[in-house]
């Protein structure tokens, strides 16, 4: 395997690598339920009519808030992520496969009679893009390796 060399400034502090500003990005797309539930539950009135908006069938919320598991999983842990190295080594494997649920998950939907959108198009780009970028970034692939001392 060839050295990968980064930039001084990829690293913080204490020496770690820093996250890439993407990988919030791509936790984000992944926690998109988890995002909406958070609003629908900040604007109290409107919140139903929010949930509606999205989620017309509400077996489809509940199921939508599995795959961002992981991505609000490394949202929690994502500071603190020494103290855990083998669970934090494991969630890279854990949100490449939540970002392939979620890529199957809106051509699912389609199968099952859910009308064709521009919002679930640009779901299922976004997806494919975030799946890619989890699968071949060198830099995040860096974060995800456990520090030897």
């Amino acid at each position: 395997m060839k050295s990968i060399e980064f930039h001084p400034g990829d690293y913080d502090s204490q020496g770690r690598m820093r996250l890439p500003l993407l990988f919030w990005c791509v936790l984000l797309l992944q926690a998109r339920t988890w995002v909406l539930f958070v609003l629908a539950g900040a604007s109290r009135d409107q919140g139903n009519t929010l949930l509606n908006l999205f989620y017309p069938d509400h077996d489809n919320f509940w199921l939508g808030l599995l795959p961002g598991v992981p991505a609000v999983l490394a949202f929690l842990l994502s500071g603190r992520r020494h103290l855990w190295p083998r669970l934090w080594s494991a969630l890279r494997s854990l949100l490449i496969a939540a970002q392939l649920i979620l890529l199957a998950w809106q051509p699912w939907l389609w199968l099952q009679g859910e009308p064709l959108s521009g919002i679930g198009i640009t779901l299922v780009i976004a997806d494919i893009v975030a799946l890619l970028w989890l699968v071949t970034n060198p830099r995040l692939r860096a974060c995800f390796i456990p520090e030897k001392d």
